[in-house]
């Protein structure tokens, strides 16, 4: 891999290797630790009066923490990642595609998210990949439409069919009441959601190295919303959100530099109020679980086999036998 800063940064550490082991006398403490993080999470999921899952992978060690991960959640914008990946995927296959430019017309504009609603009938071109930027950074719709159709829903569901994802669907295009309320609606589960997250963080996907990088760098520019909020602006993030009526959702890669995670959390037959925070029931619980496991990770972030603190990067040489 090339070295870059940001998220691929501090995932370097995971193709060299970086897994400190336990001394014995220590796994008892470790136990504890994650005794807490599964305690504090069980506790979320009961408290929460609707339905939530999540699927979070230690991209260091393996280690899973889960919770009704094999359920299917419907995904809201969260599952535009697959858009994503299908159009970076294409661009290899097809030099310039990225380049290609779309009318946006009045005819293509939908409601809910984004920015390219407000522009004039046929008044702008976008390229594929300014496009992709609007559908990722702004969650825009219209954007995301445009993207569907030229690349098609197929080809979109067969990337993640090929990423081991096979109930990871797009049905529909974004905005269209009577097709969800038919039952077409786009679907993941977390425990696939994290994997294709995974597969991202470590550029485990059919295109080209410099396309993966690409896809870590639109995804990990800087966005508000419920789970990145608890997490702090200098550690890198690569995720997207997703809320509709009912549900939230979060599929993410968070770049903490000795102990990167994938992590997915998907909540429905949530409420649409607010009385728990700005962003509804299900958003406070995505909120509530981002914060609880980036504190179990920011624990072992840099931590030695007695739990004192040093920097990974130096843990990094001294493993490895540096100066």
């Amino acid at each position: 891999m090339i070295a870059r800063p940001g998220l691929l940064g501090a995932l370097m550490l995971i193709g060299v290797g970086f897994a400190p082991q336990d001394a014995p006398a220590q796994e008892t403490h470790r136990g504890i630790l994650v005794e807490k993080l599964h305690a504090a999470l069980a506790d979320e999921a009961e408290a929460f009066t609707g339905v939530a899952g999540w699927h979070v992978l230690d991209l260091t060690t393996g280690e899973t923490f889960s919770h009704n991960e094999d359920l299917i959640f419907p995904q809201g914008s969260s599952i535009k990642i697959t858009v994503l990946l299908e159009l970076f995927r294409r661009g290899d296959l097809q030099p310039g595609l990225l380049s290609t430019r779309l009318p946006i017309r009045e005819s293509d504009m939908v409601g809910g998210s984004g920015v390219l609603r407000h522009l004039t009938d046929a008044g702008t071109e976008m390229s594929l990949h300014d496009l992709a930027i609007y559908m990722i950074l702004y969650s825009d719709n219209t954007a995301t439409n445009l993207l569907i159709d030229y690349l098609g829903m197929a080809r979109v569901n067969g990337m993640a069919s090929a990423l081991g994802a096979p109930s990871t669907v797009l049905q529909r295009k974004m905005i269209q009441s009577a097709a969800s309320a038919r039952g077409d609606e786009n679907l993941s589960t977390p425990l696939e959601a994290t994997a294709i997250m995974a597969a991202i963080a470590r550029c485990d996907l059919p295109m080209s190295e410099a396309s993966c990088f690409r896809v870590q760098e639109i995804l990990e520019i800087p966005k508000g919303g419920a789970f990145a909020d608890p997490l702090p602006t200098a550690v890198p993030v690569a995720w997207k959100p997703g809320g509709i009526t009912g549900v939230a959702t979060a599929w993410g890669i968070v770049g903490l530099e000795g102990r990167p995670y994938a992590i997915s959390v998907m909540t429905n037959y949530g409420s649409s109020d607010t009385v728990e925070g700005r962003y509804g029931r299900g958003g406070e619980l995505v909120r509530r679980v981002s914060g609880l496991v980036f504190d179990y990770f920011t624990k072992l972030d840099g931590a030695t086999e007695y739990g004192t603190r040093v920097s990974p990067s130096l843990m990094r040489r001294v493993r490895g036998g540096g100066n």
